[in-house]
């Protein structure tokens, strides 16, 4: 695009001037804190500065605030000098969001301000070149173009990184729920496996204490049954020895039992013989007794006879006697 000659000489002299400016802007830039020694103390100032000025700003809202319903006050100077003081707080929180979010002991910033600084004084010399030689200015349409396009590309590059950075989140994210899926299901199996160790121990230990147990019961068994069979066989014998006393005993008896007898019965025979002959003398004894006793019965049946005949005879006079007498009675009475 081709300029008249007036146009070019205001053009160059407008673009010398910037030129120059930022010249003399890129020379009296101060360098980066970083590296100095006093470093530290310069940002701890800074930042003391802004959180006075930041709480001076506090009060005074809160002060204002106080005084809001204030009927001695001038309603209108007073909310034109809240909102001021709103404002300005905003402000300040913002520059103190900055400056937290922004470490100005790095020369990141400083380094980008230099390199744009520089890049628009190589276009601006370029252009007034351009503009003295040819009286044209298709450089800068150039440089405007080519940082258009390589602004397009960077905002196409930061779209696809952003769209990479939501699938890389996603991605993250389904990551996460499947490390926490597997992360439960390892815990789960783990808990599984542990539970299934104890109840393997605990198994294993009743087992153990069963087999011990069982063990034992029959090792007290046997001791048992043979306590109760040398029990036994202890009884029997002592049973067996008492059966043979008894029996040695029974024989001794029955001997004995068998002498008394025989000598009993032989003692009974003598005793037989005699009470025999006593018996045969007795009797002829008690016969003649008999024959006595039966001589003195009819000896006194007769006698007996005649004295029943003497009672009768007597008792005849006296019932006589006792007649006469009981009317010789009454004779005498009449």
């Amino acid at each position: 695009m081709m300029l008249s000659s007036l146009d070019a000489v205001h053009i160059s002299a407008v673009l010398e001037d910037c030129v120059d400016q930022l010249a003399i802007l890129g020379h009296i830039m101060p360098p980066s804190l970083e590296g100095r020694s006093d470093a530290r103390q310069i940002v701890d100032d800074e930042l003391g500065q802004i959180l006075q000025d930041q709480k001076f700003l506090e009060s005074r809202y809160e002060s204002l605030m106080l005084h809001k319903d204030d009927p001695n006050s001038n309603s209108k100077n007073h909310d034109t000098e809240l909102q001021s003081t709103m404002k300005s707080l905003r402000e300040s929180t913002n520059a103190l969001n900055r400056s937290f979010r922004q470490n100005p002991l790095t020369s990141d910033n400083l380094s980008k301000i230099q390199v744009d600084r520089k890049f628009l004084q190589d276009v601006m010399e370029d252009t007034l070149n351009e503009v003295v030689s040819k009286r044209s200015f298709d450089s800068l349409v150039r440089a405007v173009n080519f940082e258009k396009e390589k602004k397009a590309g960077l905002q196409q590059k930061i779209l696809k990184e952003e769209e990479s950075r939501k699938l890389v989140k996603s991605l993250q994210r389904q990551l996460i729920e499947v490390k926490k899926d597997k992360e439960n299901e390892i815990q789960q199996r783990n808990e599984m496996i542990a539970h299934l160790k104890d109840q393997l121990q605990e198994m294993k230990a009743k087992t153990s204490m069963e087999g011990k147990y069982i063990k034992k019961d029959a090792e007290v068994r046997v001791s048992c049954t043979q306590k109760r069979c040398q029990q036994g066989e202890n009884a029997l014998k002592e049973d067996l020895e008492t059966l043979r006393y008894k029996i040695e005993e029974e024989v001794r008896v029955n001997a004995e039992i068998e002498s008394y007898l025989k000598e009993h019965h032989k003692i009974l025979e003598e005793k037989v013989e005699y009470w025999m002959e006593k018996y045969d003398h007795d009797v002829e004894q008690k016969q003649h007794e008999l024959d006595v006793l039966k001589a003195s019965k009819a000896n006194d049946l007769a006698r007996l006879q005649e004295l029943t005949l003497k009672y009768s005879e007597y008792e005849k006079v006296v019932i006589e006697d006792r007649v006469a007498k009981e009317q010789a009675r009454r004779k005498a009475e009449q």
